[in-house]
């Protein structure tokens, strides 16, 4: 057994105390004995304790145990994960478990055995270490928490017109507990504006639970959102609780929204309006409290008119809409964002890169940025990569004109696979396929696409110029 730091006992019979102390001098540190429990509070104040050992019975009332609970009952009130052993004669093994529901750790029996003792106290005495630990985290956690409520909107950086709009609205809707949708493009920022929204909401001190849809395949839905029971199916080894549970109490971020196909659409629904869930292999459904904020880059509206989501999910999920602008439009931002970048890599790839030039400056807010906030992030780590002076130069960041004219050759490509394709299909030497309508083109298009990059549908979609989520439904829609 590890040595234990501090232990109080507290007994009337001072034999037991001198028993109990010439027992356990060789394995704990500091022992306190008492006789009197009317000093406990005094020995509270001047000192913490990892374990303390406490009487049932006391001279004033020898049989009824009733001084035992008033001084457990003393001590749970002034330290609220005191860990106390009860020392209780045999007779008395049923008011110890009684005291064991109003706060006590454990009992000992007197007369004890020694090895009993010691392994009741090791236990205790773990169990203390771990209520520090986790009072421990929790100050951590309390004192970050006050340190970012000083910094209101950490990591969101920028004044253009735009964002302050964001800022605003962030400012209004976290205190209440209203489901919040963010809308905007790839990596315009949307997971750090729910952060910003949970760091100043009520449930603050709860878990912020991020989840991408579309990163959840269709098969694990269920286990991964509602978690499941052993044996619930194949691999189901043990039990695994979803990430509504996980987020109990907190805030549930589902980033992506729109990926969800309409079958788990109907699910997530059901969830929001009876706020309970039921595992997988489960009999019974689980209460949910999470506060829902989602986010997307696609047009739901839209998707709404053409049957692709649900109208009552989106009313649920948008009780206020956030849209963060492109970094096109905010271009008067580049510049701190560019300087919050660089310090962050200079000091990761450990260069003595000091500032950007202004002609750098200039030319990143001539740039359009198509992946926005992340792809001036990007650029700047490359350039920092790459960088051999003490200032990010122009030259550093060649790399933005050739993805414009890459982004041309892919546009180029695209017409080319159009081209290609009408020329095949509507050719005098195809008279049959004169009348092919739209749909026909698009199918080949597609299916061309997908033979070029050997099946991989991410690559496809990129050259088509569609979300893997469009590219699924036209495959789905063709029976590709």
């Amino acid at each position: 057994m590890s040595e234990i730091n501090k232990i109080l006992i507290v007994d009337d019979d001072e034999d037991i105390l001198m028993a109990a102390k010439m027992f356990l001098k060789k394995h704990v540190k500091n022992i306190t004995i008492e006789q009197n429990p009317q000093k406990i509070p005094f020995l509270l104040n001047q000192d913490k304790y990892d374990v303390i050992l406490l009487d049932m019975n006391f001279n004033d009332d020898t049989t009824s145990g009733k001084e035992g609970f008033h001084w457990l009952s003393e001590i749970i009130s002034r330290v609220p994960n005191a860990v106390v052993i009860m020392i209780t004669a045999f007779g008395d093994v049923e008011m110890a478990v009684r005291a064991l529901k109003e706060g006590a750790t454990d009992f000992v029996l007197k007369p004890w055995q020694n090895e009993k003792l010691l392994a009741t106290i090791s236990a205790a005495a773990r169990l203390s270490a771990s209520y520090q630990e986790v009072s421990a985290l929790t100050q951590t956690n309390k004192q970050l928490v006050n340190t970012l409520h000083n910094q209101p909107f950490v990591e969101m950086l920028g004044n253009s017109e735009g964002i302050k709009k964001v800022y605003h609205l962030i400012e209004k809707v976290a205190k209440t507990d209203a489901n919040v949708l963010i809308l905007g493009e790839n990596g315009t920022g949307k997971e750090l504006v729910a952060r910003a929204i949970h760091r100043h909401s009520l449930r603050t001190d709860k878990a912020f639970v991020g989840v991408d849809m579309g990163a959840v395949s269709e098969t694990l839905f269920d286990s991964e959102l509602f978690g499941h029971k052993k044996g619930a199916f194949t691999d189901a080894k043990d039990d695994r609780i979803g990430w509504f549970e996980v987020a109990k109490g907190g805030t549930l971020f589902l980033d992506e929204i729109g990926n969800l196909p309409l079958t788990h659409q109907a699910k997530l629904l059901a969830v929001l309006q009876n706020r309970e869930i039921k595992p997988l292999g489960a009999s019974k459904t689980v209460s949910i409290d999470i506060r829902l904020l989602c986010a997307t880059n696609m047009n739901l509206a839209e998707m709404v008119n053409k049957g692709d989501f649900r109208q009552d999910l989106l009313y649920r999920m948008n009780t206020v809409e956030i849209f963060l602008p492109p970094l096109r439009e905010r271009k008067s931002d580049i510049p701190v964002l560019a300087e919050n970048f660089l310090q962050k890599y200079a000091r990761k790839y450990k260069k003595n890169i000091e500032k950007i030039h202004p002609e750098t400056i200039q030319k990143l807010q001539n740039y359009n940025f198509p992946g926005n906030i992340r792809e001036l992030q990007h650029a700047i780590e490359r350039a920092v990569i790459m960088s051999e002076e003490n200032q990010l130069l122009p030259d550093d960041f060649f790399f933005l004109i050739n993805q414009k004219h890459q982004q041309k050759t892919t546009s180029n490509q695209i017409d080319n696979v159009f081209s290609n394709i009408s020329t095949t299909i509507l050719s005098p030497e195809n008279p049959q396929n004169s009348a092919l309508n739209l749909d026909d083109l698009e199918r080949e298009t597609i299916e061309k696409a997908i033979e070029k990059h050997t099946g991989n549908i991410s690559k496809a979609a990129k050259e088509l110029g569609l979300t893997r989520a469009s590219l699924y439904r036209r495959l789905e829609k063709y029976g590709l």
